[in-house]
């Protein structure tokens, strides 16, 4: 898939982003009930390997036990910025139908908070589930919710103009794990939601 046409500045690199990540598992660790049981929930696609990252982090500096682990699939916006749904859509599968998270704290990650519409039908989905809590958790959080949504756990908050977008970049999905600010070309396509 083609990337969309820009200028792309680099705005935190790797080993910013580890530190990032360090603060963010010791905030989220804090608001954590040991006697609880966990489920850390990626977006797919970014939030994923974040969530694994964060789960990692968890386990390696806070001896968290291994929570349950799993990814939920929205969609309204395609990698290139191509709009795909006009309403944000959630594929559920068989198992995550039968999924059962009463009496569970929730921790839902994903890589960008713009507008909320993703986070939104995430937290929505998952509150039919009857979680005891819910934890909203993003890496980089644009401050311009367009819906009633916010994030508990921030990595990064990034105040950028609107045509402006803010792509993380997260291994495996790109080589290297780096925020970047592209300023699209008059053909570039549009902003993410």
């Amino acid at each position: 898939m083609e990337r969309p046409r820009g200028l792309r500045t680099c705005l935190y690199d790797e080993t910013q982003l580890e530190l990032v990540l360090a603060d963010m598992a010791q905030g989220l660790a804090a608001r954590l009930d040991r006697a609880d049981p966990v489920a850390v929930v990626g977006i797919l696609r970014r939030g994923a390997p974040l969530a694994d990252r964060l789960v990692a982090a968890l386990q390696r500096h806070h001896g968290m036990p291994a929570p349950l682990r799993l990814d939920l699939r929205i969609k309204r916006y395609e990698d290139d910025l191509t709009l795909l749904h006009p309403e944000t859509r959630l594929d559920e599968n068989e198992e995550q139908r039968a999924l059962e998270l009463k009496g569970y704290t929730v921790v839902v990650v994903d890589d960008v908070l713009y507008t909320g519409n993703s986070m939104l039908r995430a937290v929505a989905w998952l509150a039919q589930k009857q979680p005891q809590r819910i934890i909203v958790v993003t890496l980089a959080d644009r401050c311009v919710t367009r819906l009633p949504i916010h994030a508990d756990v921030v990595g990064i908050r990034l105040q950028v103009a609107p045509p402006d977008v803010v792509e993380c970049n997260v291994p495996p999905y790109e080589p290297t794990f780096r925020i970047e600010l592209l300023k699209l070309d008059a053909a570039g396509g549009s902003s993410r939601g």
